[in-house]
């Protein structure tokens, strides 16, 4: 019966294999993994899991809008006159739909 507990209590790991890998990166994972005192396997396990886990975070704290503006800053902007809305906007209208889902 404590068998049962225990192996219902177990969470079953993923397997992974990786074929097509380079020659160099597997000796520079298993060079990083010594650095460590890993196995290459639990290298691999640990980058991977920092890779999907740890934030993305901007190298300059901004975010992609602000730092696309930035790169273009120096060319100048462009200031658009918007024309003043005369009527309120309506729904688009795809193929056969009626205005206002009126089926007739």
């Amino acid at each position: 019966m404590a068998l049962q507990a225990l192996l219902a209590s177990v969470t079953p790991m993923a397997s992974l294999t990786i074929r097509n890998l380079d020659d160099g990166i597997k000796g520079q994972l298993r060079l990083r993994a010594a650095r460590h005192g890993r196995s290459m396997e639990e290298e691999a396990r640990t980058i991977l899991r920092d890779a999907v886990t740890l934030p993305i975070k901007p190298i300059d704290g901004l975010g992609l809008g602000s730092r696309i503006a930035a790169h273009f800053a120096d060319l100048g902007g462009i200031e658009l006159e918007l024309p003043q809305r005369i009527s309120p906007a309506q729904p688009a209208i795809f193929g056969d739909e009626q205005i206002h889902g009126d089926p007739t």
